[in-house]
C-alpha cells in the first residue's frame, strides 16, 4: 500500500522541520545569528490515466487525468538573512551592522570569512580580533598607547592616545556584500564561506552602494522570534501526527484485508 510510504516520507519532512526549529530556538541568543527554514518539494507522481488524451477515437479529450503523488521531499534549508534587532553592550570593541554587508575575517589557514558577528576584541599585538582570535580584516593594530578607540559610522577606527589632544586615524573597516546571502555556507562560530551560489564579494566602505552602517557598543541579536517558532513547532508537530495517523489508518485498512483473506 502505497499510502505507507507516503506518509513515511511526510513524516521524515516533518522530522526535518522540526530540526531546524530546535536549531532556531537553539541560537534565540546567539550574536548575528539567522534563522532558518525548511524548503520541501512534491515527489513524483505515478500516472494512471494521462488527461488531454481521447478515451475512445474520434471522441474529445480527458479533461482530467489520474495523477497520485508519491510523497514529499526536503530540497533546501534557507537561512533567513533579515536584520536582527541591535542590543547596546556599552563595550566600544563591539560593532553591529546597521543594514546589509559583512565583516570579512581571516581564517585559521588564511581564507576570508565573513560574519554578522561583530563581538570584536584586541590580540596582543593590538589588532582587532573576533572572539575566538581570527583577525578582522582589513588587519588594524591599537597602539598601546591608546586610552580608547572611537569608531563612526562609515567604518573609520581613531585611537585615542594619551598626551595628544586629537584623536589618531588608524584605518578604516570594509563590508562585503554578496549577490545571494543565502548561498553563503555557514560553518558555526557565526562564520560564513563564500561559496558559487552566494556569488563573488563586492568589498567597500559601510555606507557606500547599500552597505549598513557601524554603530558601536552595540550588537546585532539573532533575528529568531519566539513566538514564530512556536507557531512553526505546533504545525509541525500537527503535520507528523497527521502522517502518523495515516500510516496507522493504511496499517488498519492493510490488516482487514488480510483477515478477509484467511
Amino acid at each position: 500500500m502505497k499510502a505507507l510510504a507516503i506518509a513515511a516520507t511526510g513524516m521524515n519532512a516533518q522530522q526535518t522541520n522540526l530540526e531546524v526549529i530546535a536549531n532556531n530556538v537553539a541560537n534565540i541568543n546567539t550574536t548575528g545569528f539567522k534563522r532558518a527554514r525548511a524548503e520541501f518539494a512534491d515527489l513524483l507522481y505515478q500516472v494512471d490515466r494521462r488527461q488531454g488524451v481521447p478515451n475512445r477515437n474520434g471522441e474529445l479529450p480527458v479533461p482530467e487525468g489520474a495523477r497520485v503523488g508519491l510523497g514529499v521531499r526536503n530540497i533546501a534549508v534557507r537561512n533567513l538573512h533579515e536584520q536582527g534587532s541591535l542590543k547596546q553592550t556599552g563595550n566600544e570593541f563591539d560593532l553591529a551592522i546597521n543594514g546589509s554587508g559583512w565583516f570579512q575575517i581571516t581564517g585559521p589557514d588564511g581564507e576570508t570569512l565573513y560574519t554578522r558577528s561583530g563581538a570584536f576584541n584586541l590580540g596582543p599585538n593590538g589588532e582587532i580580533v573576533t572572539l575566538d582570535g581570527y583577525e578582522v580584516q582589513p588587519g588594524l593594530s591599537v597602539p598601546i598607547t591608546a586610552t580608547s578607540i572611537v569608531i563612526n559610522k562609515s567604518g573609520e577606527i581613531s585611537a585615542i592616545i594619551a598626551g595628544q589632544q586629537d584623536p589618531e586615524l588608524i584605518g578604516q573597516l570594509s563590508l562585503a556584500m554578496f549577490p545571494n546571502d543565502a548561498g553563503l555556507e555557514a560553518l558555526g562560530d557565526n562564520l560564513f564561506r563564500q561559496t558559487v551560489s552566494s556569488g563573488d564579494p563586492a568589498e567597500d566602505f559601510p555606507g557606500v552602494d547599500g552597505r549598513g552602517s557601524l554603530i558601536q557598543g552595540y550588537l546585532e541579536s539573532s533575528n529568531v522570534d519566539p513566538v514564530k517558532e512556536i507557531t512553526e513547532l505546533i504545525s509541525a508537530q500537527r503535520a507528523y501526527e497527521m502522517n502518523s495517523k495515516v500510516i496507522s489508518a493504511a496499517d488498519d485498512m492493510a490488516g482487514v484485508v488480510s483477515q478477509g483473506i484467511r
